[in-house]
This record gives structure tokens, C-alpha cells and sequence, in this order.
């Protein structure tokens, strides 16, 4: 069964960095898209962004570009978030998915396998 299993989460000053981990176990990513979403309190999951299983491209939501990267390593099994330049608007609890083949998508309804998230809170 997939697992994902999200750390790196923190407290920070705006101007911060951080970088998120997702540890995936029983999943070939090759075969699968593996995203970053995250969620305020109140609000719905936000795209943030992903790496898409076909081509190993990269895509960004647009409030993070130039800002936050997404990346993999093969040999751990592990997606990463690296953020930096934070705003107090980036606080939010942060979760990693996984979507089984099919075309990219930055809907979450399209994502079956989700961890249970990293809070991040940026403050002024």
C-alpha cells in the first residue's frame, strides 16, 4: 500500500526558508505524479506544486515561482519542497500526493494517495 509521509515543516520568520520532505514507500515514480498541495485554515487545498511521472518536468503554481522548487530522488523514494523568500500568506498545513499515472493535473480531486501533512506557519 502507498504511504507518504511528510516532515520538515517549522516555524519561520518571513524571508525564511524551509524544506519539506514526502517519503514514499510502495510507489514507483516512474508511474506516478507526486505534488505538493497545502491547505490554510478555512480554505481548500491549493495546488503548490508537482513533478509530472511522464517527463519529470516541474510545474508551479504561480505564487511560488521563483521561489519554491520541487524535486526527487530515485534512490530515497523521497520528493522534496525546498522553500524560501516565505510570506506570512504561506502558512498552511502542506501535504504531499500521488496520482497514478494519467495526465498532469493540479486538481486535488485527482490525487488518491496523500500523507497527512507538515504544518508551515511564516510570520512577520
Amino acid at each position: 500500500q502507498v504511504q507518504l509521509v511528510e516532515s520538515g515543516g517549522g516555524h519561520v520568520q518571513a524571508g525564511g526558508s524551509l524544506r519539506l520532505s514526502c517519503a514514499a514507500s510502495s510507489l514507483d515514480f516512474s508511474k506516478y505524479t507526486l505534488a505538493w498541495f497545502r491547505q490554510a485554515p478555512g480554505k481548500q487545498y491549493e495546488f503548490v506544486a508537482g513533478i509530472n511521472w511522464r517527463d519529470n518536468t516541474a510545474n508551479y503554481a504561480d505564487f511560488v515561482k521563483g521561489r519554491f522548487i520541487i524535486s526527487n530522488d530515485n534512490n530515497k523514494n523521497t520528493v522534496y519542497l525546498e522553500m524560501s523568500s516565505l510570506k506570512p500568506e504561506d502558512t498552511a498545513v502542506y501535504f504531499c500526493a500521488a496520482r497514478f499515472l494519467g495526465s498532469f493535473s493540479m486538481s486535488s480531486y485527482d490525487y488518491r494517495y496523500w500523507g497527512q501533512g507538515t504544518q508551515v506557519t511564516v510570520s512577520s
